[in-house]
């Protein structure tokens, strides 16, 4: 058995992982808050991007976390096609469920079936992920510690679908961040830990992208993408804001000049 290593770094990439989670967590509530607030192509618009937020930042904490992966014995590569596959697959799964709660008039159905259908999707994600993983050797997984990356991938969407709804003040979004990060970081340590490799020793050159060639730009990439948005989010006026500056350039009844 090949031994694994899931920080070679150190807590650098745990630390740097979860806060990818947490950015893309807290952008993500953000956008839903100012989704719920507004109507027609403006609420569309904001649901996009809050999705799109929190799949990047579960797609960017699972492959940092990654850069951290080691085992004894044999080099890994990653499969290109499959790698950004479990980027799109967390990209529709978590819109799906952000829209099925931003328009559904019953929203503790849509809570529900919106939560385990994302975690499902997201633990989807990151098994994908996984199966794109080539080594010499074989992996296999503890079918106990699978099902309870499952069950924590599916409390943590329904608990970020929940706060979309629910946490409005910047204060409780960050906390909310703080514990949705969290989450993700367990589902996906839980998951690693389910794995175990029976390596195979050859002198074959493995298939694929080594992650400095792949897997660091990617993820410097859509980092780049969460901070940027953040920024722009940060910037945006929201809808009360709007209507106090509409309010505020209305003229006064009766007023002259």
């Amino acid at each position: 058995m090949g031994h694994l290593d899931h920080a070679a770094f150190g807590w650098l990439t745990p630390a740097l992982s979860y806060l990818m989670a947490c950015i893309g967590a807290a952008l993500g509530l953000r956008c839903t808050v100012r989704a719920l607030a507004a109507t027609g192509r403006a609420r569309r618009n904001w649901l996009f991007t809050a999705a799109s937020a929190i799949g990047t930042g579960i797609w960017t904490m699972h492959f940092v976390a990654m850069l951290g992966f080691r085992v004894t014995g044999t080099d890994i590569r990653y499969d290109v096609p499959l790698t950004i596959l479990s980027l799109v697959v967390a990209m529709v799964v978590v819109c799906a469920g952000v829209f099925a709660v931003g328009y559904s008039r019953d929203r503790n159905r849509a809570l529900l079936l919106g939560g385990l259908t994302t975690g499902v999707g997201v633990a989807s994600m990151h098994y994908l992920g996984m199966s794109a993983v080539r080594l010499h050797g074989d992996v296999t997984y503890d079918p106990v510690l699978v099902a309870l990356s499952v069950l924590i991938a599916v409390a943590a969407a329904t608990a970020a679908l929940w706060a979309g709804l629910n946490i409005k003040s910047p204060l409780a979004v960050t906390l909310a961040s703080l514990v949705m990060g969290a989450a993700v970081s367990s589902m996906h340590y839980t998951g690693m830990f389910a794995v175990s490799v029976r390596v195979t020793p050859s002198g074959q050159a493995l298939p694929g992208a080594t992650a400095m060639q792949f897997i660091f730009p990617l993820a410097v990439g859509l980092g780049s993408y969460l901070f940027l948005t953040s920024a722009f989010v940060a910037l945006s006026p929201t809808a009360d804001e709007r209507a106090a500056s509409a309010s505020a350039q209305r003229p006064v009844p009766g007023a002259t000049g």
